[in-house]
């Protein structure tokens, strides 16, 4: 194994942490098996409560992700298996607005035009054209702790992503057609669906794809104790 100095390190890990985004735009080619293999042994290390690894993915190719693809198209809202937010309270509410406003002006949407903003929305269900979609379920025994080990395996797949040249967007949205995913995909009820991740050969040229958010200061999040 190459042996990496900690300088390098940081500027590596910092760099795709910068780079990646959620991508909204992909190509039609699909991603070689071999690559997606290697992105998932690249998740597989993400951490976990007593190393458990509560995580099970379902991952779609071909005509698998046409299938999904079509049934989440058709259906309606559902109740998702994990309760959405109640609520985005200040300051919350303002940084999902601002995220909005961002994709809206790039795409063309004018803000308020509730019409237009319902169908960029609905591109969540059409997953946005990617050739894939990863399903991360965790098991329902599991509480919230199993939904926060699937976190941070979310999170490593999508730095593992970034680092092969894949372009990937993590979809909340997919719960909330929870069933329709556990028939469609044979996900049995004891496994509860947490988001699903689109993912595929992202298409630069799509008007949404220089779209970036910003982080809150940290002297927002972050309390230091003496």
């Amino acid at each position: 194994m190459t042996t990496i100095d900690s300088s390098s390190r940081i500027d590596v890990l910092g760099q795709l942490l910068h780079e990646r985004h959620s991508c909204r735009a992909f190509l039609p080619t699909a991603v070689p098996d071999s690559t997606i293999e290697q992105l998932l042994l690249l998740a597989q290390r993400a951490p976990s409560w007593c190393n458990t690894q509560p995580w099970k993915v379902v991952v779609t190719r071909g005509h698998g992700t046409e299938l999904v693809r079509r049934e989440l198209t058709a259906a309606g809202n559902e109740e998702p298996d994990l309760p959405f937010p109640e609520a985005y309270h200040a300051p919350y509410g303002e940084r999902r607005r601002e995220a909005a406003r961002r994709l809206y002006e790039a795409v063309g949407v004018e803000w308020g035009d509730r019409g237009a903003s319902a169908r960029e929305a609905a591109r969540n269900f059409e997953l946005f054209g990617a050739p894939h979609l990863a399903v991360v379920t965790t098991d329902a025994t599991l509480g919230p702790y199993g939904a926060l080990d699937c976190g941070t395996y979310v999170q490593t797949f999508l730095l593992a992503a970034q680092a092969l040249g894949v372009g990937a967007i993590p979809q909340a949205a997919i719960a909330l057609r929870s069933r329709t995913i556990h028939r469609s995909l044979n996900i049995p009820d004891d496994r509860i669906i947490l988001c699903g991740i689109s993912f595929g050969w992202p298409d630069p040229d799509h008007p949404g794809a220089a779209v970036r958010t910003d982080r809150a200061p940290l002297t927002d999040v972050v309390t230091y104790v003496d």
